[in-house]
């Protein structure tokens, strides 16, 4: 394993690590840090708060529900490396939070990590298929057999449970799939190949 993915997957790790800090310190605090940092929607006075809400949860059954396939699913996109992580990561958590400031209802305030599940969801699917290398098919199929029937959270169903969150999440993860450029392909020696042919895709 590159050193480049090992660091993307400590910094899943360590994402996952500051929820648990924000959470603990928000049970003592008695939940402001939610009012404080989470996402309130058609309230154009603190836009950073889609960076922010991600990493705040309503309660710690909420984050322990978010926490593993969080690690996993995020931890598949890190295979990827640490620049192409932190950019899906990017995508997905401006498109979730539009999505949800735009069709929540007013005032509505949202936190929680499930928008990036989704998203990381989303990307590891369609990178399957535009990829279309063994290790992104298999890790595809995988992911699909355990977590496919998730796909059901997109669409409104409990009262409290931001599908829009989950549905714009799964949106930005498919858009991140789609714009992000192809990664280098491995080419096995070619002996017909003329001297300074090139070739396979480019990626940062």
């Amino acid at each position: 394993m590159t050193q480049s993915r090992i660091t993307a997957i400590l910094t899943v790790a360590g994402m996952l690590a500051a929820m648990w800090v924000f959470e603990i310190l928000d049970f003592f605090m008695l939940g402001s840090l939610d009012h404080r940092f989470g996402l309130r929607s058609w309230d154009p006075g603190e836009p950073w708060t889609v960076l922010t809400a991600p990493f705040m949860h309503g309660n710690f059954q909420h984050l322990i529900g978010n926490s593993l396939p969080f690690l996993v699913l995020g931890s598949l996109v890190a295979f990827s490396g640490l620049s192409r992580f932190l950019l899906t990561s990017l995508i997905i958590t401006v498109v979730s939070g539009v999505g949800i400031w735009l069709f929540s209802a007013p005032t509505t305030i949202t936190v929680g990590a499930s928008g990036l599940v989704f998203g990381y969801f989303g990307y590891t699917v369609l990178r399957g298929i535009i990829e279309r290398r063994t290790v992104d098919i298999v890790i595809m199929i995988c992911v699909v057999l355990f977590y496919g029937t998730m796909i059901w959270g997109v669409l409104p169903q409990y009262p409290g449970v931001s599908w829009q969150a989950h549905l714009f999440g799964f949106i930005g993860g498919l858009l991140a799939a789609y714009a992000l450029p192809r990664r280098e392909r491995r080419r096995q020696a070619d002996p017909w190949r003329q001297p300074g042919a090139q070739g396979g895709y480019q990626a940062p």
